[in-house]
């Protein structure tokens, strides 16, 4: 099977209909989306069809990228540009073959084909009958199509697999980010061009479609039994989307099967691979164009980490870090696709191309403990494009918000315990979500205010200072939405445990709190607010009136 010649990934039509398609059919307006079985198939999906793009048809300059955003290429002229790179995406070859290793490994035990699922129990979980979740056996065959995107989804997010077995280029389980169309309407075309960088900003040499420094799997593997690290000038910038950290052969046999994921009738199985440990061991200042990373301001000499997904999930407490770049305080680096789409937004106009200032970001990832998968992550927010003087701006009265939402969540989850038990620091038990609460129920209108604000900066006389109606409505919405959840959650508990005098000074120590501390003082100060949230120019106003 070649993976861009045949027929193997899933599409959706405009009209809700699905069919497995070529990857030209992602040149076709009617497809607005991949439509694969499982929530980290469908991002791995995108990765490989962007950095199928990025590799064999990155536009030259902003120019060009306009010109194939507004008008892409036709399916036959889509197929011409990619036959020439056919040969490195054959799945099925005695070698090489795509994402796998090189040698046979013909002398490695087989393992059964659910260990490609990063999700699936480890031999010792299985052993010790603590496979409560996610039990083994559910995955036992595959179909070529399923099988080559699981392979594509373990390499790109490789977490930690025992000794030798190398995590990914991005470190175990890391973040994406794609920039999204405003419109939920347009076409899949565009949801990936909008991640595909122009080789004028992002300058490297034209790849050779049988060059082992982009595509690892047609090389011979470099072995690091002995620590031997694999860094960023040893190999193509290209590398990054095809990283092969693991030393992998799928078994393929010629017996039909129905597929445990997709359900469909294959006349190809795939029930069990072979591996070894020790292969490319990715070290050093690697960036991936579609990871967002931090560094210490304080500390340069320090590698920069990509960012993970956490057990407290994807919020508006992480846009910040995932939207906008800071190098001097807290050395917030979003991925370079989305910084790239600030740019383009910058230079819109002179491209003649209507780019929204408020886009989509879609950050997903999964949230690892060592080998263990805990989570999957996938959440879709808001996209603030602006110019350098009105960013700066953007981000300081965001980071305000966001900042008031923190320390309320912190003192709601602080509060609740003083009320619910006698000895609260002696209390035991996770109750994390009692802060994440909070984050939860504002979110939207956190969203909303991105939106109002990117309108306002964007105009012909954008405000200097926070808009005063917009502090003030941000203010009552976390402070009313905290001081209602309090009174929630501490009668929550059994009644014949509830001490309404424990919770009675509780909650008249939260509600004080709430409103003297150093983040509600900043954010009314920004916002020239007066002590109730209300701006201090409108009350002046409304005594004069009086």
């Amino acid at each position: 099977m070649n993976l861009l010649v045949d027929p193997w990934l899933p599409f959706k039509r405009r009209d809700g209909s699905q069919e497995f398609l070529p990857v030209t059919a992602m040149v076709d307006p009617d497809i607005v989306d991949l439509a694969l079985p499982r929530a980290d198939f469908q991002g791995a999906a995108y990765q490989f069809l962007v950095g199928l793009l990025q590799t064999a048809m990155a536009p030259e300059d902003k120019s060009e990228w306009v010109a194939w955003y507004q008008t892409p290429p036709s399916a036959e002229a889509c197929l011409e540009m990619l036959e020439k790179w056919a040969p490195a995406f054959v799945l099925d070859s005695d070698s090489p073959a795509f994402m796998q290793d090189r040698d046979a490994l013909a002398e490695e035990k087989a393992t059964d084909i659910a260990a490609l699922l990063i999700d699936s129990p480890g031999a010792s979980t299985v052993k010790n009958n603590t496979d409560h979740f996610v039990k083994a056996g559910r995955v036992e065959h595959l179909c070529l199509d399923c099988a080559a995107i699981a392979l594509f989804t373990l390499q790109i997010n490789a977490p930690s697999g025992g000794k030798g077995h190398r995590t990914g280029l991005r470190g175990g389980g890391p973040l994406t980010t794609l920039v999204m169309p405003a419109d939920s309407t347009s076409s899949l075309w565009h949801r990936l061009w909008l991640n595909v960088l122009d080789t004028e900003d992002w300058a490297y040499e034209r790849p050779n479609p049988s060059d082992a420094k982009v595509f690892p799997w047609l090389g011979e593997t470099k072995i690091s039994d002995k620590g031997q690290g694999t860094y960023p000038d040893d190999v193509h910038v290209l590398h990054s989307y095809w990283a092969m950290p693991r030393r992998m052969r799928l078994n393929i046999e010629s017996t039909s099967c129905a597929c445990d994921l997709c359900g469909r009738h294959s006349e190809y199985s795939v029930s069990s691979l072979r591996t070894k440990n020790y292969g490319f061991n990715y070290d050093g200042p690697w960036t991936h164009p579609l990871t967002p990373y931090r560094f210490d301001p304080k500390k340069p000499e320090q590698l920069p980490y990509s960012r993970k997904a956490q057990t407290d999930g994807l919020g508006y407490r992480h846009w910040e870090a995932l939207t906008m770049e800071d190098k001097k305080e807290k050395g917030f680096l979003p991925a370079r696709v989305v910084l790239d789409y600030a740019l383009k937004c910058d230079t819109a106009d002179d491209m003649d191309v209507a780019l929204p200032v408020v886009a989509g970001l879609w950050a997903f990832g999964y949230d690892m403990d060592n080998m263990k998968a805990r989570c999957w992550y996938g959440a879709h927010m808001p996209l603030l494009a602006l110019d350098e003087d009105a960013r700066a701006l953007a981000q300081l009265w965001l980071r305000q918000m966001i900042e008031l939402t923190d320390s309320s969540a912190r003192l709601l989850q602080a509060q609740v315990k003083e009320a619910w038990f006698s000895r609260p620091k002696d209390a035991k038990g996770d109750v994390s979500y009692i802060g994440a609460s909070l984050w939860q129920v504002t979110e939207q209108a956190f969203y909303q205010r991105v939106m109002e604000l990117g309108e306002l900066l964007r105009s012909d006389t954008p405000p200097q200072r926070f808009p005063a109606e917009m502090a003030a409505s941000w203010y009552r919405t976390v402070t009313r939405q905290a001081a209602s959840l309090f009174d929630e959650l501490a009668l929550s508990g059994p009644p014949e445990q509830l001490d309404m005098k424990r919770i009675t000074k509780a909650r008249n120590g939260f509600r004080k709190k709430l409103h003297t501390g150093r983040e509600a003082k900043d954010l009314r100060k920004i916002g020239r607010l007066d002590e109730k949230g209300q701006p201090k120019a409108s009350r002046e106003r409304q005594g004069e009136s009086a």
